[in-house]
This record gives C-alpha cells, structure tokens and sequence, in this order.
C-alpha cells in the first residue's frame, strides 16, 4: 500500500510518498521544501509569508514525490494530511490541497495529528518500538510527554504551560547572534563552554506534575545578557550556552524519567525538531540505560516536519478506519493538548 503524506504546519512543505510491506513502512521519498532563507530574514516564522510559500511549493513537491517513488495518483491506498496542530494559514493550504487531490482522484483522506507525525518518525529507525511505551515530543511549538496507548491513541501525562523547548533555544540563539533557526548552532556552540558556569532556573515545574514553563528560563538568560552587557562585563557565549542547554537537558530527563517511574514504561521515544539536539539524545539514551528502558529516537533527518511522518501516522488511523471527507478544516490546536 502507498500512502502520500503532506505536511504544511509551519514553515516547510513537504510530500513523501510511504509504502506498506508487510506491516513494515518504507519511504519511498520524501521532499521537503524549506523556507529557513526566507524567514532568517526577520529572525522568526513569519506566517502570512509561510502561507504563500506553502501556496508556491505544493504542487511542485507533491508531482516531485510521486515521481521520486515511481508511482502515480492511481497507485495510492490514502492520502494523509496534517490537519492540526499549527499556523492556521499553513495548515489550510495543505488540507485543502489535499482535499481537492483525494476527492477528485477517488482516494481516500486520511487527517493527522502534527504530535502523532512526530511520534511515528521513530518507528521508522526502530521497528521493534510497539505500544504501549512513553514518549517525548519536543520542537519549537510542543514540550509533551505522552502515553501511547496503540498506534493513534495518545494520552497527554505533561507539557509545557507556556513556551516550548525549540522556542527558548531559538529565541537565545537569536539573541546570541546565531541565525534563525539557531537551535543547532546553539547546540554546537555548547560544547565549548562550562555547563556549570551560569546558574539558570529549571524549567521543570516543582510539584506533582510533569509540566514545564521556559518562560522564567528565558528571562533569566536574557536578563543575564544583557545586564552583563550594560555593565560592559565580557560574555562567554559558549559558557552560555552550556550552561542554558545543560539546564534544559536536566529539566526534561528530570521529568521523563518521573514519567517512566509513575508508569512503569518499558519503551521510550524522542520525536520532534529539538529530537535532533546531540546533548539531550545523549542523555536520554544513558537515562534510559540507567532504568533499563528500550530507547528509540529518529534519525535526524526526520526530527523536523516532514511528509513522512504524516504519511505513516496517517497509515495508523487509516487501520482504524478514521477517515475524512469534504467537510474536514483545519485546527491551530491539537485535541491532545
């Protein structure tokens, strides 16, 4: 079975085409168009720009992924799209696109959950990761530790209460002078500094939760910078970012590691564009070690937004028969949250 999935929440576009054998996926391609040049100019997502670059590339990736899988419309079981969580404007081009290709083909619609795409990435690098297990998704919009029930039935155990995990690394980043998107460059930039250089508040919430707030995290760096800054102290950048990156990395092993001890999990995984970050994989996968839990994480290459991960979490609710028809809109928010 092929199944194309499309993705269009945010600030790339993309198509993969996924085929099913035997119960195993396989991508048979997957293209992504980026618009990291066109948003580096105002140091963010810009979304009313974001739309119209999603309106530009849509058809041109989804002839380019077919193409890429040497397949046609004909061969496809389903058609997947993201449908929700994300920049409203975004995320309408790419159901309606996908719409009007599903209905005028005959070919079945298939809506998804941007969070259950992120999750599904892993089962691509992992093929023996099967529910039930815990898993982190943690990227510029989401910071959220959930159970996975089966296939598409998550149940939500923490999340972040105001900023996510991406957010405060980019806007620092930013801060810093890196370009946008600096989380990569901040995650580099870490290594050559002291971890324990700067004192940073945790954004792991005290309590009985497994909640996160980075807001207070980014004020103090901030506010570090840029009173050091008045006083005409010198900064280690590098020690800054060690030092944030180290406070970030405790916070979340901190909380995913409450996680599998309320629980008793014996499988965990890392999805999302922060999934990429080498310290936190690192130190999840010695965490897991630690606790004698299955690890699994995706490649790289799939940690951000892509067709892909659409295309397979879409395969999971095509089993469970959950389709959509002419009515299907988009929603900037998710009903896991």
């Amino acid at each position: 079975m092929y199944i194309l999935g499309m993705e269009s929440s945010c600030d790339e576009t993309s198509a993969s085409v996924v085929e099913i054998v035997d119960s195993k996926p396989y991508i048979r391609s997957n293209i992504v168009a980026s618009q990291i040049d066109i948003h580096r100019l105002y140091g963010g997502v810009v979304p009313e720009i974001a739309s119209r670059a999603h309106i530009e590339a849509v058809s041109r990736i989804t002839h380019e992924a077919l193409d890429g899988a040497g397949i046609t419309l004909k061969d496809l079981g389903a058609i997947a799209v993201t449908s929700s969580p994300g920049l409203i404007g975004a995320l309408l081009v790419g159901v309606n696109f996908a719409k009007s290709l599903a209905f005028a083909n005959g070919i079945p619609l298939v809506p998804v959950d941007h969070i259950k795409g992120h999750v599904a990435a892993a089962y691509f690098e992992a093929e023996e990761l099967k529910p039930p297990f815990l898993a982190l998704v943690v990227s510029g919009g989401h910071t959220s530790i959930y159970h996975i029930k089966d296939y598409a039935e998550f149940e939500e155990l923490g999340t972040t209460r105001d900023d996510a995990a991406g957010e405060a690394f980019d806007k620092i980043a930013r801060v810093m002078g890196m370009p946008y998107p600096g989380g990569a460059a901040l995650d580099k930039l870490a290594y050559e500094g002291d971890p324990k250089a700067i004192k940073f508040p945790s954004p792991a919430l005290h309590g009985d939760n497994l909640d996160f707030s980075f807001s207070g995290l980014k004020t103090s760096a901030l506010n570090y910078i840029n009173s050091n800054a008045q006083k005409g102290i010198a900064i280690s950048y590098a020690d800054v970012a060690a030092s944030y990156t180290e406070c970030v990395v405790k916070a979340i092993c901190s909380k995913v590691e409450s996680a599998l001890e309320k629980t008793g999990a014996t499988a965990f995984a890392i999805s999302g564009g922060v999934a990429a970050n080498s310290h936190l994989r690192s130190a999840l996968a010695r965490l897991c070690e630690k606790k004698g839990v299955e690890f699994a994480m995706p490649d790289r290459s799939l940690c951000g937004d892509n067709g892909a991960m659409i295309a397979l979490a879409g395969y999971f609710e095509y089993q469970k028969g959950n389709f959509a028809d002419t009515y299907l809109n988009a929603s900037a928010y998710s009903p896991l949250d």
